[in-house]
């Protein structure tokens, strides 16, 4: 029995041995199973991260294998396919103006001298700091702007000038780049004087003969002398170019700003040393045939006074408006309007813009010198009749802090002056902020004082700025001036700080010289502006233009809370055209020896199709320089001065009513 016993333990045994490896294997087949998942798993994850990258890369092969293909294409295509398409679509196209005035047998005999205008011009890296390692001789204004993406906050510290002096800050020079190139594009494929030079080469013009006054554009006028010798450079390279081409005076062509910083050159050239440059009281009889003045700020432009209390214009204000807070905020690391305010404002050549001549020239609280204006601009053409009724508009309240103020009579408005109020408490603490600009020590009552006021004319735009710029406008005291001189022998107006001022000096005693103004009309250009206070916040900038603020069909010059006259989008027609048509034409107090002056208003007309690129009838401030009409005149009074351009189309009513106020 108890063998039997034995026995059927044994069995028991193996019976659980059995039933122990049936669990084992069990156990094993499950922990495989889990396995196989896992992996399953992982497999599919990675499946699907790989599908992604790969989509990716397929789309950025199918991408860049397109445009290779369209370049191939571009270069294999022969020269006239594209002149092809466009007269399939459009007609014949025109001769180039070089092209047809040398079919007329017309060739070069001026030289020429292009003067660019603020932030045309490109600037090249000297000297940096450790952040800009690697860019000695590179472009930080002007082509790719490559740095401002790669490095922002190095990129603004390098453009900016020092808050106190107005010249390099410590470590840092940034220098103008030298040659045509300087400012033929101002980036790739968006030509500023390229066009031009072309069509001057095509009648014989060559570097010889063709002179780019480039200068840094940042500095005041005075200082880019004081600094880099510029205006002593221009002196000898005209009067280079005249010993060296038979003689002939040199034909200069100022654009935008550029128009301000040659009037400076005039009167410093004759100035004795060491202020001016001591050529004498007949240098520029002597060297300068004509000076051609495209789109020229001669009164300055209201755009200006936004710019320097706001950093706005009406691109950034509907910026600011379609995404509420995202410029004040940081934007790639950067408080973006907060620096950019900080860079410009050192910037000193910002201030000979603004508007000179104050209530006299652009009108006061309840009148304006364009009084009622047909804020529908347009090309007319010859056969047209434009039957919109005209709205009348007060552009002489420049900054208006609330539509219903813009709109009021002025007898209805209460205002409390802002000029001795107390600023109060900062309105930031400054170690919490990105970057220093004036208005963190510009306190609550401060903000409260300027919106009170209500109303800002040209005569009280400069107290604004003295009251909200202080250290912006203490330099720029020193450098510009923005009256009307009552007694020109006054000995004051020897300073170099009025020769900017077509108001405050003489135009030079050269009675053979020509001044020619010629400049676009047709495009609503920017006047006047409708502020409000900015919601409060850490760092931030207190005021900006109202984008709520609309005219509607009522009063089709208010949009976007800027009110707009005629122009070429940025120099009103005010600006542009009055010294050329009155102030200076005939002998004038401005104008003594009774130098000969023309003007030319160019009607826009914005191109047809994609194909003419900005086209070659606009009357667009920059895109005048690629206009057809403007090159054939330029070009014809390079051999012919005083041959073709006349007085025209300048609005008599406004002459009307500056003589009756001004003259």
């Amino acid at each position: 029995m108890s063998f039997l016993r034995r026995r059927k333990g044994k069995a028991e045994n193996a019976a659980e041995a059995s039933q122990a490896d049936d669990d084992s294997e069990e156990t094993e087949k499950e922990h495989e199973s889990g396995k196989k998942t896992t992996r399953r798993k992982r497999k599919e994850a990675s499946a699907n991260r790989w599908s992604c990258v790969s989509n990716c890369c397929w789309l950025i092969g199918v991408i860049c294998s397109i445009w290779w293909f369209l370049l191939f294409l571009l270069n294999a295509m022969p020269a006239s396919f594209p002149q092809y398409v466009t007269e399939a679509i459009t007609g014949p196209v025109s001769d180039p103006p070089g092209v047809k005035l040398r079919k007329e047998g017309l060739t070069a005999k001026h030289p020429v001298v292009f003067v660019p205008g603020i932030v045309t011009g490109g600037l090249e890296l000297w000297e940096g700091h450790s952040c800009a390692d690697g860019l000695f001789r590179k472009r930080l204004w002007g082509g790719t702007f490559g740095e401002l993406y790669k490095r922002p906050l190095c990129w603004v510290e390098h453009m900016s000038l020092d808050n106190e002096t107005g010249l390099d800050p410590e470590g840092i020079r940034v220098r103008p780049v030298s040659g045509l190139v300087a400012a033929d594009y101002f980036a790739p494929g968006y030509f500023v004087w390229a066009v031009l030079i072309a069509n001057l080469a095509r009648i014989g013009y060559e570097e010889k003969t063709m002179y780019m006054a480039s200068y840094d554009w940042r500095l005041s006028f005075q200082n880019t002398e004081v600094r880099d010798q510029t205006l002593s450079r221009i002196k000898s390279n005209i009067e280079l170019m005249v010993a060296t081409n038979g003689g002939n005076k040199v034909v200069v062509l100022p654009h935008s700003m550029g128009v301000l910083y040659f009037l400076h050159f005039m009167k410093w050239v004759e100035a004795p040393a060491p202020m001016g440059g001591g050529g004498g009281s007949d240098w520029c009889a002597k060297h300068i045939k004509a000076v051609i003045n495209i789109g020229g700020p001669f009164l300055g432009v209201p755009k200006a006074v936004a710019g320097l209390f706001s950093i706005e214009a009406k691109d950034i204000a509907v910026a600011r408006a379609f995404a509420p807070g995202v410029l004040d905020k940081d934007v790639f690391g950067l408080q973006t309007l907060q620096h950019m305010m900080r860079m410009t404002r050192t910037w000193d050549s910002t201030m000979s813009m603004i508007p000179k001549g104050g209530d006299t020239i652009w009108g006061g609280l309840d009148w304006s010198p364009e009084g009622n204006c047909n804020c529908n601009v347009k090309k007319v053409k010859n056969n047209d009749t434009n039957d919109v009724d005209p709205y009348r508009v007060n552009y002489g309240r420049m900054i208006s802090f609330g539509k219903d103020v813009a709109e009021t009579h002025s007898s209805k408005i209460e205002r409390i002056d802002f000029r001795d109020a107390v600023k109060g408490h900062l309105l930031a603490n400054a170690t919490h902020c990105d970057v220093w600009i004036e208005y963190h020590e510009m306190g609550v009552g401060g903000v409260k004082a300027v919106a009170d006021y209500k109303i800002y004319t040209a005569g009280s735009i400069l107290d604004l700025l003295h009251f909200v710029a202080p250290k912006l406008m203490t330099r720029g005291d020193a450098h510009f001036s923005y009256g009307i001189a009552d007694n020109l022998n006054d000995p004051k107006y020897e300073h170099y700080k009025y020769w900017s001022n077509p108001l405050e000096t003489r135009l030079p005693n050269s009675p053979e010289m020509e001044i020619y103004s010629l400049y676009g009309v047709g495009i609503p250009t920017e006047r006047a502006y409708v502020y409000k206070l900015t919601p409060a916040a850490e760092c931030y900038i207190p005021f900006q233009i109202d984008t709520s603020a609309d005219g509607g069909s009522d009063n089709p010059c208010l949009k976007g809370g800027v009110y707009s006259a005629d122009g070429d989008e940025t120099v009103p027609v005010l600006s542009a055209g009055f010294m050329c048509a009155k102030a200076w034409r005939g002998k004038t107090r401005f104008n003594p020896s009774g130098i000969r002056t023309f003007l030319r208003e160019y009607d826009h007309a914005p191109p047809a199709n994609l194909l003419e690129g900005r086209g070659t009838q606009s009357g667009a401030h920059v895109d005048i320089m690629g206009n057809f009409a403007l090159i054939e005149d330029i070009s014809e009074l390079q051999v012919i001065p005083g041959l073709k351009i006349h007085l025209m189309n300048y609005r008599p009513r406004i002459v009307l009513e500056l003589q009756h106020q001004f003259l």
